[in-house]
């Protein structure tokens, strides 16, 4: 055959033109697939509130993404396979049985680059705003090749039945916390995000995942008001205290009967010495009871994001811990939790030379043994585990498997522990390095 009389005859160049629109459409069926799956929910979400109907309608079709993958790859599929199965017989025309491997690779040269990376190289760069322009067009789609992804769906699941594969149409829904935490870590390894930025959302979003238990001050470290001292003691006491709030217990520290705000103390007593000029001996008729408010008690179980909703529901700050027993295991208070997102917070009030964590020269890091593994983990940007132990005393314990003693050394988890202070059972003060 006379290869001029082949190549410019007006089927041929017909042909071409079909097969270069099939190559469009291939395109936009790969584009559209990248753009939908890899676009952020939350963006689409964020632009559909300001009104965005392409982003709307993106998220409706991307709500099922197994019909949405399933007619997306059925037409790609469609088109490829039609533009091949033409040039294939265009090329034989021209070259006779060696136009099977030329149309081979020509088409495949040509699906590679336009109608592969160059489409989803555009939508993984802009895949919100691909997404929210080819929503409709793939939702028509989506909508006619409906019947047949359904029918090949049931044919798919039917199938993996028999090799015991089970497919939960859920399985696919990532995990909100998850995903933000990921972006959070991320982010923070590559410079985008600050340490400060991550640990509070972070800290936000673990209220709901960690326990009371793990935060509260233990019962050894409460300070506490005896009701049965003298009113000066319990005046003198107020004011020499660091704290705001104080439970009062009565005959054994067990037995708490109610906890004193300090403005309350000082209001009663100012009121029943009769003012300024009056006679401070009327104090000794004064009772602590009288004043203080009633005990707030919660198990030591409940979820730091339930503890918050109590505090705010009912007003306090203030609550006392207790076990599955009812014996009293350490007190809470919305500061405490609110640390857990923003930090440490201190106020005039607090000791000013205790920080909890203090590098030394060589790079080394002393703390107190009743710190939380999770505030160390903050604070250093180190990663201890904290599934077995609370405090990172409690982590030495718990590796040692016994009561370490002044001087001892361990190395576990990429890190050196040496006990520098012990009272009694209590690990005070820990020197630690990553080894």
């Amino acid at each position: 055959m006379d290869m001029s009389t082949a190549t410019l005859d007006a089927t041929f160049w017909m042909t071409a033109g079909v097969i270069l629109f099939l190559l469009v459409l291939s395109g936009f069926f790969s584009g559209s697939e990248t753009a939908l799956t890899a676009a952020s929910r939350g963006k689409l979400h964020s632009l559909s509130d300001k009104g965005n109907k392409g982003a709307e309608r993106a998220l409706k079709i991307t709500e099922d993404n197994e019909r949405l993958i399933g007619s997306v790859l059925l037409g790609n599929n469609l088109v490829n396979i039609l533009a091949a199965s033409l040039a294939t017989s265009i090329f034989t025309r021209a070259f006779g049985e060696s136009g099977v491997a030329v149309a081979t690779l020509v088409m495949t040269l040509l699906v590679l680059i336009f109608a592969e990376v160059l489409p989803k190289t555009y939508a993984i760069t802009y895949s919100e705003t691909v997404a929210s322009v080819v929503s409709r067009p793939i939702s028509i789609v989506v909508t006619v090749f409906a019947p047949i992804v359904a029918a090949v769906r049931l044919l798919v699941r039917g199938v993996l039945r028999l090799f015991g594969v089970t497919i939960d149409p859920d399985s696919n829904i990532l995990d909100v916390h998850a995903e933000i935490e990921g972006a959070l870590t991320l982010g923070h390894s590559e410079g985008v995000v600050e340490k400060e930025h991550r640990d509070r959302i972070l800290g936000a979003l673990d209220l709901n995942e960690r326990a009371v238990e793990e935060i509260m001050l233990h019962r050894s470290g409460i300070e506490m008001i005896n009701a049965d001292d003298d009113p000066q003691d319990i005046l003198h006491q107020c004011l020499q205290s660091n704290h705001t709030r104080l439970p009062v217990f009565q005959e054994h520290p067990e037995n708490i009967i109610g906890v004193i705000h300090a403005k309350d103390l000082l209001r009663a007593m100012y009121k029943i010495i009769g003012g300024p000029e009056g006679d401070a001996s009327k104090l000794r008729s004064f009772k602590l009871s009288d004043v203080a408010m009633k005990p707030y008690f919660v198990p030591e179980t409940s979820t730091l994001d339930e503890q918050m909703r109590q505090f705010l529901r009912r007003r306090t700050h203030f609550a006392l811990v207790v076990d599955e027993y009812g014996s009293l295991q350490g007190l809470i208070t919305l500061e405490d939790i609110l640390e857990e997102i923003v930090g440490e917070i201190t106020d005039e009030h607090d000791p000013t030379d205790m920080a909890p964590i203090q590098q030394t020269e060589d790079g080394q890091f002393v703390i107190d043994g009743a710190m939380t593994i999770r505030d160390l983990n903050r604070a250093a940007d180190w990663n201890l585990p904290d599934d077995e132990a609370n405090t990172v005393a409690g982590l030495v314990i718990h590796e040692a498997q016994m009561i370490p003693t002044t001087g001892q050394v361990f190395s576990f988890h990429g890190f050196r522990f040496e006990v520098c202070a012990r009272e009694g059972n209590r690990i005070t003060e820990l020197k630690i390095r990553a080894l």
